[in-house]
């Protein structure tokens, strides 16, 4: 009776802190659509208003934005081939991670977004979609959200589950009530050990996690890549090309500081640059002109052409593609103090990688690809610059470092696997009543 207590007092106090924030959520809606319209859209979603019959046998799967959706790619596929029965729903928080669901799979699978984690949007859309499971990708701990689930009676597991040590810390602000949430979940799918014992940390229990491996590992290489690469260097040249990927606002400068440094040694460079958000993609190529460049986009152009300084890549879904037409790759995030984007993806396209020192939310990623020989690491965009220099001069080394990039990906392939096998029981078909 104590916990009880203590939880309804603990969710009590949360849940009216989010209801007195709720007209920030209004100005946060009408902020971010200044900048990326998409978010005046689909409002009845965020607050889990919803017209027409629910599904029955719906499976949700979350994942907050693009980098989730991408790892959630192999699993949803799987489920897909697996149990075609099953009415796949796919959340997520922003445009952009809708945007890639609707690319990936169009209307195969439905989506909307994630309300957010008020009580009753909560319970609204928990009825309205009666899922059989609930699949959360890496980090999203909402504790509405986890508790909703366990009233419902939906068994909830977190896959692919990543905690930094920041995230750690950041999240004992409310510890007591993230620690009743967790254990209210199944199965926490860990990507390492390192993020299996701080999830125990934050209140799991031992018994709830387990190491699976990371999913970002059974990333599929597309069929054609070779020919898109082939392609893609037919228009552009024989010439060096980099490629800066997933960048940030704060970086922006640095690429092209970078760049400019590295024409100096390679007039015919070739920048290939695909900004993290969409909001951004005009503003770079601005930026690029501005610095006396010659720029295309592929939008506009399709293919960069010999003259191009610079060829923005403004669409989403792409990058992997891209990667494999670049000789050496910058993965953004990691110049600014966001964390890293996703080492694996040009790794497994065969490129070598190299990235700033920012690398807290795929630390052991980074960690072995670092000690494979897979990954240069500057500590500030000088050394990032000299890194793409030297890459850039010694086809030799790169080569050695996607030979080295290529097997540290297939041998870390099998969490696709042991994902499946873990949520075997809890998607296993409904026998049928007795009579």
């Amino acid at each position: 009776m104590r916990t009880d207590l203590i939880e309804r007092l603990l969710r009590g106090l949360y849940s009216t802190v989010l209801y007195l924030l709720v007209p920030l959520t209004v100005y946060h809606l009408i902020w971010r659509g200044f900048r990326q319209p998409s978010y005046f859209q689909r409002w009845n979603e965020r607050y889990a208003r919803y017209g027409g019959s629910p599904h029955d046998s719906t499976l949700w799967l979350h994942a907050v934005s693009v980098g989730e959706v991408n790892a959630a790619v192999p699993l949803v596929n799987a489920l897909r081939r697996g149990r075609p029965d099953l009415h796949l729903l796919v959340t997520t928080i922003t445009p952009t991670g809708s945007e890639r669901v609707r690319a990936l799979w169009g209307h195969d699978v439905e989506h909307v977004y994630l309300p957010y984690d008020l009580p009753g949007a909560v319970a609204r859309f928990l009825r309205h979609y009666r899922p059989r499971a609930a699949l959360i990708m890496e980090t999203e701990l909402w504790p509405n959200l986890l508790f909703g689930c366990r009233d419902h009676g939906v068994p909830t597991f977190i896959l692919n589950a990543r905690l930094s040590e920041r995230s750690l810390r950041g999240y004992r602000v409310l510890a007591p009530l993230v620690a009743r949430a967790l254990r209210t979940v199944d199965t926490v799918a860990a990507q390492s050990m390192a993020d299996a014992m701080r999830f125990v940390q934050l209140g799991a229990r031992s018994a709830q996690v387990v190491d699976v491996g990371n999913l970002k590992y059974d990333v599929m290489v597309p069929e054609g890549l070779e020919d898109f690469a082939a392609t893609c260097r037919a228009h552009c040249g024989r010439r060096p090309v980099w490629i800066a990927a997933s960048t940030h606002e704060d970086e922006e400068a640095a690429v092209i500081s970078i760049h400019r440094r590295l024409r100096e040694r390679y007039p015919d460079l070739l920048l290939l640059w695909a900004p993290r958000h969409p909001e951004r993609f005009r503003v770079v190529a601005d930026h690029s002109r501005a610095s006396g460049w010659q720029v295309s986009t592929r939008s506009r152009a399709q293919w960069p052409s010999a003259g191009d300084a610079v060829f923005v890549i403004d669409t989403l879904g792409e990058l992997l593609h891209f990667y494999a037409c670049a000789d050496v790759a910058f993965v953004g995030g990691s110049l600014q103090d966001v964390g890293g984007h996703n080492l694996l993806e040009p790794a497994a396209a065969g490129t070598a990688i190299v990235t700033g020192p920012h690398l807290h939310n795929f630390a052991e990623i980074s960690r072995q690809l670092d000690e494979a020989g897979a990954l240069r690491i500057g500590t500030d965009p000088i050394g990032v610059g000299g890194a793409l220099e030297e890459l850039l001069g010694d086809p030799a080394m790169r080569r050695q470092m996607t030979a080295a990039g290529q097997m540290l990906v297939e041998s870390g392939r099998g969490a696709l696997a042991q994902t499946l096998v873990l949520l075997g029981p809890a998607l296993a078909p409904k026998q049928p009543d007795a009579v």
